[in-house]
C-alpha cells in the first residue's frame, strides 16, 4: 500500500507490485498483455465511497506519474479483476529508477445508474494526488506464493486483508435487501436474484424490482460491466423480457436491475449474459466468466 486520500465524493487507494501479465477483455475477445522490458511495477488503484465503503467500478480512471515536476508516464488504466484484490484499476508502468514520485488519479463522472442516497453523488470528475516512493529493493521484498501443488484444482486464493481500504465484495445473500429468490450459475459467475416490493429511489416504473447481484463463485467479488438480460415467465406466459440495467445502490451494491409487474414463487427466470464482464483479468481469472471462450451461458432458476 503506497497511500490513500479523499477528494470530493471519492476515496482513493494506491498500491504497487511486480509487473504482471494480464488479459484484456473487449467484447468477446480476450487478449494477453505481456510484461514489457521497461515495465518496473504493476500500479493498482481502488476508488470507493468513503461514507459506505462501497467500491465504485464504473468511474474510469486515468493516471499521471510525475517526478520533480516532470511527467514520467500517463495513461488511462484498466478496470481489472484479481482473486486477492477483487475489482480495481491497474496497469504496468516504467519508472525513472528509485525515488519519490507523485501519482495523479483522475476519475470521470459515473454514468452508471445510481439509486437511494447515491442518486446525486459521483456526478463530478475529480483529480487526487498521492505521493509514491519506489525502490527496487523494496519491490524485491514483496512476497508471493507459487501454487504448483494446487494446479488444476477448482478454487480461488483468499482475498487479501486491507485495513486501509475496502474490497469489492458483494453482500452475502442474508444481507441483501428484499426477498432472495434463488441463485443461478454461469461460467463460474454466481447470479443471486432478489426482489423488492417497490423500486429503489431513482428507478422509474411501477411494480416490483428484480435485482441480480453478480459475483465470483468463491470470494463474492463483484462482477461489473456485464450485459445481462432476463425473461420472467409464469405458467407459460411472459411477465418480463428485456435488459437488466447496471445499477449502484447503497444496500444492493453494484447489481443489475429491472422493474417487473410482479414476481411470485414458482415463476421461471432465465438470465442471459449478453456481454461478459468488460474487465481485464489477472492470472486465475483469464478463463472465467466467459474468458477465452467468449460467451457466458444462460441460466434458469425457479423463483422461490
Amino acid at each position: 500500500m503506497s497511500g490513500m486520500t479523499t477528494q470530493g465524493d471519492y476515496a482513493f487507494g494506491l498500491m504497487y507490485s511486480y509487473a504482471h501479465r494480464f488479459w484484456n477483455v473487449n467484447g468477446d475477445s480476450v487478449n494477453r498483455t505481456a510484461i514489457a522490458e521497461d515495465d518496473d511495477v504493476h500500479l493498482m488503484a481502488s476508488v470507493w465511497d468513503p461514507e459506505t465503503e462501497t467500491v465504485l467500478p464504473d468511474t474510469g480512471l486515468s493516471v499521471a506519474i510525475n517526478q520533480d515536476d516532470s511527467l514520467v508516464s500517463q495513461e488511462t488504466i484498466y478496470p481489472m479483476l484479481s482473486q486477492p484484490m477483487g475489482f480495481h484499476y491497474g496497469a504496468n508502468f516504467g519508472l525513472d529508477g528509485d525515488g519519490e514520485y507523485t501519482v495523479e488519479l483522475s476519475v470521470g463522472a459515473m454514468s452508471t445508474r445510481r439509486t437511494g442516497s447515491f442518486r446525486d453523488r459521483f456526478a463530478e470528475p475529480v483529480t487526487a494526488e498521492i505521493p509514491f516512493e519506489y525502490s527496487e529493493q523494496a519491490k524485491s521484498e514483496i512476497s508471493y506464493e507459487v501454487l504448483d501443488d494446487r494446479a488444476g484444482d477448482r478454487g480461488a486464493v483468499e482475498p487479501m486483508s486491507m485495513e486501509m481500504m475496502p474490497l469489492s465484495i458483494a453482500p452475502a445473500e442474508s444481507e441483501l435487501p428484499g426477498t432472495v429468490r434463488g441463485t443461478a450459475t454461469s461460467n463460474d459467475a454466481q447470479l443471486v436474484v432478489t426482489s423488492l416490493a417497490t423500486p429503489p429511489a431513482g428507478v422509474e416504473g411501477d411494480g416490483e424490482y428484480l435485482a441480480v447481484s453478480a459475483r465470483t463463485r468463491y470470494n463474492r467479488t463483484v462482477l461489473p460491466a456485464m450485459g445481462l438480460a432476463g425473461t420472467l415467465s409464469r405458467d407459460g406466459e411472459t411477465i418480463y423480457d428485456g435488459g437488466l440495467t447496471p445499477t449502484l445502490d447503497p444496500a444492493l451494491d453494484y447489481h443489475y436491475g429491472a422493474v417487473v409487474d410482479s414476481i411470485a414463487s414458482g415463476d421461471e427466470l432465465t438470465l442471459r449474459p449478453t456481454v461478459q464482464p468488460q474487465t481485464a483479468r489477472h492470472e486465475g481469472y483469464e478463463t472465467a466468466f466467459g474468458g477465452l471462450k467468449g460467451a457466458m451461458s444462460p441460466a434458469t432458476i425457479s423463483i422461490e
